[in-house]
């Protein structure tokens, strides 16, 4: 193994760096190299002045090539030394520049291509850094594993986004369907509301017509009698004209007053009122009002009476029939029972709406800054709150599955609190008064209600 070895290395001190054959011919550079007299001037071609060494780039004089005639000699008894493997198949292992047919041992790093003896010493990459493939490989290995780890963030980012992409896609359609639901509903309402409008426009117009009918009868009455009136007297006329002076004159006087107090009966025109459709004004612009001024509002347990229970989100209300160990408040009510939002208002237009479960016990509305918390004994506009109601008697009886919807929009700079029934889109109530203080939503549930709960405005309502 080591005789082995040691031929191997004995045949590499005889071979060409360049063409990785045995020497032919060999000369020495002034760096002391070794080379193929052809291989080196055939790397040193296009070159002039400076004429690097191509293994340690050593700059030689171009007369320094000086002919080692004991190196040839060597090599030749090199050649008749036994080998199990011959050079040129170790060659043929080696990639080869297609240019130069030299075998490609250096990289630059750089333009990261694969050089070989003769592309080193070229002017497209002098001055540029050259290292050993092996080196170049493990550095660039270690690059090349040190993206992997980004990649695979990336690729998982992707990957996510697609899937949110899919869940936003599944969304979509969900919101899609439930718009094309809500304008189903929507359209089936403005059916029946122009239903019974236009039902009712032709109760009213054939009433109209009756009368208009009767009328005309009447009329036609009159006409057909002063007609006749008239024939009666114009008879007469004629009767009297041949008849003698004296009897001509003989009762003129009754014949010219009938003639004087003749009246026309006036032609009554045949003329029906025009029919129009007058669609009611919140299927016109309470969507707008919606869209543009809906509030985010959460109720504010500070304020809630003791009786009251507020969700974990502080978007519903319930009547408990156990009162609860709670902080006192100078906020909070203590008369009856009610909750303020957490959020109120000094200006501006807003818009909330409230679902109403059973028709128990309820009131909605809002109060002014001064007249809530545990002082306030009665809601009423005079004492700074503006709401309406809705209350049982104790023996009444409730419907739990019962749903309603309540709009509230508040214009305080118009001084308007205006209620709509959004389970049918009509109006309510509208409070008009001056507002002076900050005013805070307002909600209350009784011992025979449900529950309120403060909806989430979005798209799909």
């Amino acid at each position: 193994m080591a005789s082995a070895a040691f031929l191997a290395e004995l045949q590499a001190e005889a071979s060409c760096p360049i063409c990785l054959d045995y020497l032919r011919d060999p000369v020495t550079t002034d760096c002391g190299h070794n080379f193929c007299g052809s291989c080196i001037r055939q790397c040193w071609e296009d070159l002039q002045d400076i004429f690097p060494c191509p293994v340690c780039l050593h700059h030689c004089p171009d007369n320094s090539l000086k002919r080692n005639t004991q190196l040839c000699h060597m090599t030749d008894v090199v050649k008749q030394l036994p080998t199990t493997r011959s050079k040129r198949k170790r060659q043929e292992e080696k990639a080869l520049c297609e240019q130069h047919s030299q075998v490609l041992d250096l990289f630059c790093e750089r333009d990261l291509e694969l050089l070989c003896p003769q592309c080193r010493v070229s002017s497209e990459h002098r001055g540029h850094l050259l290292m050993p493939i092996e080196q170049a490989a493990a550095i660039l290995r270690k690059r090349l594993k040190s993206y992997m780890e980004p990649l695979r963030k990336q690729r998982e980012d992707a990957e996510m986004g697609r899937d949110a992409q899919l869940s936003n896609s599944i969304a979509l359609r969900t919101k899609v369907e439930n718009w094309r639901r809500e304008l189903h509903s929507q359209s089936e309402q403005l059916s029946r509301l122009l239903a019974k409008k236009q039902e009712a426009d032709f109760l009213d117009l054939l009433m109209e017509e009756k009368d208009v009918t009767e009328k005309l009868s009447k009329n036609s009455t009159a006409l057909s009698q002063h007609i006749s009136t008239l024939r009666s007297l114009l008879s007469e006329m004629n009767e009297r004209c041949a008849q003698s002076d004296v009897e001509l004159l003989t009762g003129i006087e009754t014949m010219y007053s009938r003639y004087e107090n003749l009246k026309t009966p006036a032609v009554i025109p045949c003329e029906l009122k025009t029919p129009s459709l007058c669609l009611p004004p919140q299927y016109i612009g309470l969507q707008k009002v919606t869209d543009a001024f809906k509030a985010e509002l959460t109720l504010d347990p500070e304020t809630a009476h003791p009786n009251l229970i507020i969700s974990e989100d502080r978007k519903a209300v319930a009547y408990g029939m156990r009162k609860h160990n709670v902080p006192s408040s100078p906020r909070r009510f203590t008369s009856y029972p009610a909750v303020l939002s957490a959020e109120g208002f000094a200006a501006g237009r807003h818009y909330w709406q409230v679902e109403v479960r059973s028709t128990g016990d309820w009131a909605l509305g809002v109060c002014k800054e001064s007249s809530h918390g545990s002082a306030v004994t009665s809601a009423w506009p005079k004492d700074g709150c503006w709401q309406i109601e809705h209350w049982t008697s104790p023996g009444g009886t409730r419907d739990p599955g019962r749903l309603l919807r309540i709009g509230i929009f508040l214009d305080y700079d118009l001084g308007e609190l205006s209620f709509y029934n959004m389970s049918n889109r009509s109006h309510i109530y509208t409070f008009t008064d001056a507002f002076t203080e900050k005013l805070w939503p307002y909600f209350s549930a009784g011992p025979r209600s449900s529950s309120l709960t403060i909806c989430e405005l979005t798209d799909e309502w």
